[in-house]
């Protein structure tokens, strides 16, 4: 994970409890045959970079449009930068970086006509930052947005979200098109947005990227937020994975009466083995055996996400 989360972390601890960017309180948007949003309470601070995961059809788009009143909730509240976007959308859209999952541009103009036109709308934006992004995502600008690929197109609603600078970035599936190599540079932008003290709400279903530039994420089911955490917090109960290599033979059958492991593997002389809760147990049976080598098998976000759906299947 990158480490530069460490800074908001920091941040946080120093000055106690930080602003809000985001409140909402029993926000819903029910579109019946138990489809929609139900009661979603989120609170993301100012400076925050926090990920918004879950399935198609469970419910991130929906929050993401009913938090800049592009459609209207069935009942509950949200307040972005201290507005409240159903009375003060116009002001609120001034100040947030909007890019959709499914980008509607212009498809006659150019991509600079676009930006230009946004910008005008705007109030203006830096050109030197423009430009820079522009060279940053090697977006195509002098060519009609109908003529360009779903990746360019997706570099220049990128360039539509980022140009003017905004205090929060609401982002819907951003890399969606994206080369490899853009992924990471749009990674490396976030990274940079949040140390300007910016904020940004991230939906995607792509947790590897979720994983390296998120403080904190929830995680939505059927339109019900099922948990909130930073990803640390995620693991912390989560069980352990080890993998030791043996110089000698041994008897798998014996570590399974280790207390806290709850399974192992076996391949020639290595053992993975999974462990919940304390560690030393598993370390003591071990060490009864000439240890090669051993190694920690860390869960990737992406287990994680999908434990947490396993037990809310089974609750």
């Amino acid at each position: 994970m990158r480490t530069d989360r460490g800074t908001y972390n920091t941040r946080r601890a120093e000055s106690g409890a930080m602003t809000l960017a985001l409140e909402t309180r029993g926000l819903t948007k029910d579109y019946g045959s138990g489809r929609g949003l139900f009661g979603l309470d989120l609170r993301v601070h100012a400076g925050e970079v926090y990920g918004f995961l879950g399935p198609n059809g469970a419910g991130k788009t929906t929050t993401l449009r009913l938090l800049l009143d592009l459609i209207r909730p069935t009942r509950g509240d949200a307040r972005v930068l201290g507005l409240d976007p159903r009375h003060d959308g116009r002001a609120l859209r001034r100040r947030v970086g909007y890019l959709p999952g499914e980008p509607a541009l212009y498809p006659a103009l150019t991509g600079r006509d676009l930006l230009d036109r946004i910008a005008r709308l705007r109030g203006g934006v830096d050109e030197r930052l423009r430009d820079d992004l522009a060279e940053r995502f090697r977006a195509e600008l002098d060519v009609p947005v109908q003529e360009l690929s779903s990746g360019n197109r997706q570099k220049v609603a990128l360039l539509v979200a980022f140009q003017h600078d905004p205090e929060m970035l609401i982002l819907d599936e951003p890399t969606a098109g994206l080369d490899p190599l853009m992924q990471q540079e749009f990674l490396d932008l976030v990274g940079e947005t949040r140390r300007r003290g910016r904020t940004v709400l991230l939906s995607s279903h792509v947790l590897s990227e979720v994983e390296k530039v998120c403080d904190r994420v929830g995680i939505l089911r059927n339109g019900r937020l099922l948990v909130e955490a930073s990803l640390e917090e995620l693991r912390r109960h989560e069980d352990h994975r080890l993998v030791f290599s043996f110089a000698t033979d041994f008897d798998v059958r014996s570590v399974l009466d280790v207390p806290g492991v709850v399974g192992a593997e076996r391949k020639g002389r290595a053992l993975r083995v999974t462990v919940h809760g304390r560690l030393d147990p598993l370390l003591a049976w071990a060490a009864r055996h000439p240890i090669m080598d051993v190694e920690t098998d860390r869960r990737g976000l992406e287990e994680v996400f999908m434990e947490h759906y396993r037990r809310q299947g089974r609750a």
